[in-house]
Protein backbone atom coordinates (compact mmCIF):
# COMPACT_ATOMS: atom_id res chain seq x y z
CA UNK A 1 0.00 0.00 0.00
CA UNK A 2 1.34 3.42 -0.98
CA UNK A 3 2.11 5.67 1.96
CA UNK A 4 3.23 9.31 2.15
CA UNK A 5 4.65 10.64 5.41
CA UNK A 6 5.42 14.30 6.07
CA UNK A 7 7.27 14.48 9.37
CA UNK A 8 7.87 17.86 10.98
CA UNK A 9 8.95 19.68 7.83
CA UNK A 10 9.63 23.43 8.07
CA UNK A 11 11.18 26.14 5.93
CA UNK A 12 13.07 29.19 7.19
CA UNK A 13 14.55 31.88 4.93
CA UNK A 14 17.13 33.82 6.97
CA UNK A 15 14.92 35.21 9.77
CA UNK A 16 11.55 34.58 8.06
CA UNK A 17 9.66 31.35 8.72
CA UNK A 18 7.66 30.41 5.62
CA UNK A 19 6.51 27.08 7.05
CA UNK A 20 6.37 26.04 10.68
CA UNK A 21 6.85 22.32 11.46
CA UNK A 22 4.10 20.38 9.70
CA UNK A 23 3.25 16.69 9.85
CA UNK A 24 0.66 14.47 8.23
CA UNK A 25 0.28 11.01 6.74
CA UNK A 26 -1.69 9.90 3.70
CA UNK A 27 -2.44 6.40 2.48
CA UNK A 28 -3.31 4.93 -0.89
CA UNK A 29 -6.46 6.36 -2.47
CA UNK A 30 -6.79 9.36 -0.16
CA UNK A 31 -6.68 13.11 -0.72
CA UNK A 32 -5.19 15.82 1.49
CA UNK A 33 -6.22 19.39 0.67
CA UNK A 34 -4.27 22.47 1.78
CA UNK A 35 -6.49 25.52 2.31
CA UNK A 36 -5.73 29.08 3.34
CA UNK A 37 -5.00 32.52 1.96
CA UNK A 38 -1.94 33.80 0.16
CA UNK A 39 1.25 33.37 2.16
CA UNK A 40 -0.22 30.54 4.22
CA UNK A 41 2.63 28.17 3.33
CA UNK A 42 0.71 25.90 0.97
CA UNK A 43 3.08 26.19 -2.00
CA UNK A 44 6.13 25.87 0.23
CA UNK A 45 4.80 22.63 1.72
CA UNK A 46 3.98 21.19 -1.71
CA UNK A 47 7.40 22.12 -3.08
CA UNK A 48 9.11 20.42 -0.15
CA UNK A 49 7.11 17.22 -0.72
CA UNK A 50 7.92 17.44 -4.45
CA UNK A 51 11.65 17.76 -3.76
CA UNK A 52 11.90 21.26 -5.25
CA UNK A 53 12.74 22.84 -1.89
CA UNK A 54 14.87 21.34 0.86
CA UNK A 55 13.22 21.58 4.29
CA UNK A 56 14.97 23.42 7.09
CA UNK A 57 13.91 20.57 9.36
CA UNK A 58 11.94 17.36 9.13
CA UNK A 59 11.63 14.80 6.35
CA UNK A 60 9.27 13.31 3.80
CA UNK A 61 9.04 9.72 2.63
CA UNK A 62 7.08 7.64 0.13
CA UNK A 63 6.82 3.97 0.98
CA UNK A 64 9.63 4.45 3.53
CA UNK A 65 11.92 5.92 0.84
CA UNK A 66 13.24 9.30 2.01
CA UNK A 67 14.14 11.80 -0.66
CA UNK A 68 17.42 12.51 1.13
CA UNK A 69 18.62 8.94 0.67
CA UNK A 70 16.70 7.70 -2.41
CA UNK A 71 15.99 10.83 -4.45
CA UNK A 72 15.56 9.13 -7.85
CA UNK A 73 13.24 6.42 -6.53
CA UNK A 74 11.25 8.99 -4.52
CA UNK A 75 10.77 11.34 -7.48
CA UNK A 76 9.70 8.48 -9.77
CA UNK A 77 6.54 8.17 -7.72
CA UNK A 78 5.50 11.84 -8.00
CA UNK A 79 3.47 13.87 -10.47
CA UNK A 80 3.70 17.62 -9.86
CA UNK A 81 1.68 20.57 -11.16
CA UNK A 82 3.16 24.01 -10.33
CA UNK A 83 0.98 27.03 -9.57
CA UNK A 84 2.01 28.92 -12.70
CA UNK A 85 3.08 28.18 -16.25
CA UNK A 86 6.83 28.45 -16.81
CA UNK A 87 7.29 26.14 -19.75
CA UNK A 88 8.04 25.92 -23.45
CA UNK A 89 5.44 28.26 -24.94
CA UNK A 90 6.58 27.68 -28.53
CA UNK A 91 5.65 24.00 -28.34
CA UNK A 92 2.26 22.78 -29.48
CA UNK A 93 -0.07 21.13 -26.97
CA UNK A 94 0.79 17.71 -28.36
CA UNK A 95 4.54 18.38 -28.41
CA UNK A 96 4.38 19.59 -24.82
CA UNK A 97 2.68 16.42 -23.58
CA UNK A 98 4.87 14.15 -25.69
CA UNK A 99 8.00 15.85 -24.36
CA UNK A 100 7.01 15.28 -20.74
CA UNK A 101 5.69 11.85 -21.59
CA UNK A 102 9.08 10.89 -23.02
CA UNK A 103 10.75 11.74 -19.72
CA UNK A 104 8.54 9.15 -17.99
CA UNK A 105 8.45 6.65 -20.89
CA UNK A 106 4.71 7.16 -21.33
CA UNK A 107 3.12 5.39 -24.31
CA UNK A 108 1.50 7.34 -27.13
CA UNK A 109 -1.92 5.91 -26.31
CA UNK A 110 -1.75 7.36 -22.80
CA UNK A 111 -0.79 10.79 -24.13
CA UNK A 112 -3.80 10.76 -26.47
CA UNK A 113 -6.01 9.60 -23.60
CA UNK A 114 -4.87 12.50 -21.39
CA UNK A 115 -5.43 15.03 -24.19
CA UNK A 116 -9.03 13.83 -24.42
CA UNK A 117 -9.44 13.81 -20.65
CA UNK A 118 -8.38 17.45 -20.28
CA UNK A 119 -10.41 18.56 -23.29
CA UNK A 120 -7.48 19.66 -25.46
CA UNK A 121 -7.55 17.05 -28.21
CA UNK A 122 -8.99 19.67 -30.56
CA UNK A 123 -6.17 22.07 -29.62
CA UNK A 124 -3.27 19.64 -30.00
CA UNK A 125 -1.74 21.55 -32.91
CA UNK A 126 -1.94 24.97 -31.24
CA UNK A 127 1.02 26.66 -29.59
CA UNK A 128 1.02 26.74 -25.80
CA UNK A 129 1.44 30.53 -25.85
CA UNK A 130 -1.92 30.91 -27.64
CA UNK A 131 -3.91 29.03 -24.96
CA UNK A 132 -6.14 30.72 -22.42
CA UNK A 133 -5.29 30.62 -18.71
CA UNK A 134 -7.79 27.82 -18.12
CA UNK A 135 -6.42 25.74 -21.00
CA UNK A 136 -2.88 26.16 -19.71
CA UNK A 137 -4.03 24.96 -16.30
CA UNK A 138 -5.60 21.90 -17.87
CA UNK A 139 -2.40 21.26 -19.84
CA UNK A 140 -0.27 21.47 -16.68
CA UNK A 141 -2.68 19.12 -14.94
CA UNK A 142 -2.48 16.71 -17.88
CA UNK A 143 1.32 16.73 -17.67
CA UNK A 144 1.16 15.82 -13.98
CA UNK A 145 -1.02 12.74 -14.47
CA UNK A 146 0.62 11.34 -17.62
CA UNK A 147 2.62 8.63 -15.87
CA UNK A 148 -0.17 7.67 -13.43
CA UNK A 149 1.96 8.69 -10.42
CA UNK A 150 1.53 7.10 -7.01
CA UNK A 151 1.58 10.57 -5.41
CA UNK A 152 -0.01 13.53 -7.22
CA UNK A 153 0.88 17.05 -6.04
CA UNK A 154 -1.13 19.99 -7.41
CA UNK A 155 -0.56 23.66 -6.58
CA UNK A 156 -3.75 25.72 -7.05
CA UNK A 157 -5.00 23.52 -9.93
CA UNK A 158 -8.42 25.22 -10.11
CA UNK A 159 -7.02 28.71 -10.79
CA UNK A 160 -8.43 30.03 -14.08
CA UNK A 161 -10.88 27.16 -14.58
CA UNK A 162 -14.49 27.97 -15.45
CA UNK A 163 -17.30 26.28 -13.45
CA UNK A 164 -17.64 23.43 -15.97
CA UNK A 165 -13.95 22.53 -15.75
CA UNK A 166 -13.92 22.88 -11.96
CA UNK A 167 -16.63 20.19 -11.90
CA UNK A 168 -14.69 18.09 -14.42
CA UNK A 169 -11.55 18.46 -12.33
CA UNK A 170 -13.37 17.20 -9.22
CA UNK A 171 -14.72 14.23 -11.18
CA UNK A 172 -11.27 13.36 -12.54
CA UNK A 173 -9.70 13.61 -9.07
CA UNK A 174 -12.28 11.22 -7.65
CA UNK A 175 -11.47 8.68 -10.37
CA UNK A 176 -7.74 9.04 -9.76
CA UNK A 177 -8.31 8.42 -6.04
CA UNK A 178 -10.25 5.24 -6.85
CA UNK A 179 -7.19 3.96 -8.68
CA UNK A 180 -5.16 4.25 -5.47
CA UNK A 181 -3.23 7.48 -6.03
CA UNK A 182 -2.46 9.74 -3.07
CA UNK A 183 -3.41 13.32 -3.92
CA UNK A 184 -2.20 16.45 -2.15
CA UNK A 185 -3.36 19.77 -3.56
CA UNK A 186 -3.89 23.39 -2.56
CA UNK A 187 -6.93 25.51 -3.36
CA UNK A 188 -8.77 28.70 -2.43
CA UNK A 189 -12.07 26.98 -3.32
CA UNK A 190 -13.53 25.74 -0.05
CA UNK A 191 -16.32 23.75 -1.72
CA UNK A 192 -13.78 21.85 -3.84
CA UNK A 193 -11.73 21.13 -0.72
CA UNK A 194 -14.80 19.88 1.14
CA UNK A 195 -15.93 17.65 -1.72
CA UNK A 196 -12.58 16.01 -2.50
CA UNK A 197 -10.54 16.03 0.69
CA UNK A 198 -10.35 13.10 3.08
CA UNK A 199 -8.26 15.44 5.21
CA UNK A 200 -8.24 19.24 4.93
CA UNK A 201 -5.37 21.19 6.48
CA UNK A 202 -6.28 24.84 6.99
CA UNK A 203 -3.12 26.95 7.00
CA UNK A 204 -2.38 30.49 8.06
CA UNK A 205 0.98 32.31 8.20
CA UNK A 206 2.90 29.10 7.66
CA UNK A 207 1.06 27.08 10.29
CA UNK A 208 -1.60 24.37 10.14
CA UNK A 209 -4.18 25.88 12.47
CA UNK A 210 -6.87 23.22 12.06
CA UNK A 211 -7.18 19.72 10.59
CA UNK A 212 -10.62 18.64 9.38
CA UNK A 213 -11.19 14.97 8.65
CA UNK A 214 -13.61 13.75 5.99
CA UNK A 215 -17.23 14.51 6.69
CA UNK A 216 -20.19 13.41 4.59
CA UNK A 217 -21.80 16.83 4.81
CA UNK A 218 -19.98 18.87 2.17
CA UNK A 219 -21.92 22.05 2.91
CA UNK A 220 -21.07 21.87 6.61
CA UNK A 221 -17.37 21.36 5.90
CA UNK A 222 -17.43 24.23 3.39
CA UNK A 223 -18.94 26.54 6.03
CA UNK A 224 -16.29 25.51 8.58
CA UNK A 225 -13.55 26.39 6.09
CA UNK A 226 -15.16 29.71 5.18
CA UNK A 227 -15.35 30.68 8.85
CA UNK A 228 -11.68 29.81 9.33
CA UNK A 229 -10.79 31.85 6.25
CA UNK A 230 -12.63 34.91 7.62
CA UNK A 231 -11.00 34.79 11.05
Amino acid sequence: MTNLIVDGVSKVYKKKTALHPCSFEANEGTCVVLCGGNGAGKSTLLQIIAGILDPSSGKTSINEQEIKYAREKYLEEIGFMPDDFHAQEMMTVEEFLRFYGSLRKVKSERINEVMRLIGLEGKKGELVKSLSKGMRQRLLFGQSILARPMVLLLDEPTNGLDPYWVNQFVTILKEIKKNGTIIVFSTHMMDVAAETGDTVLFMKQGKVIQTIQHENNVEETTMKLLKLHRQ
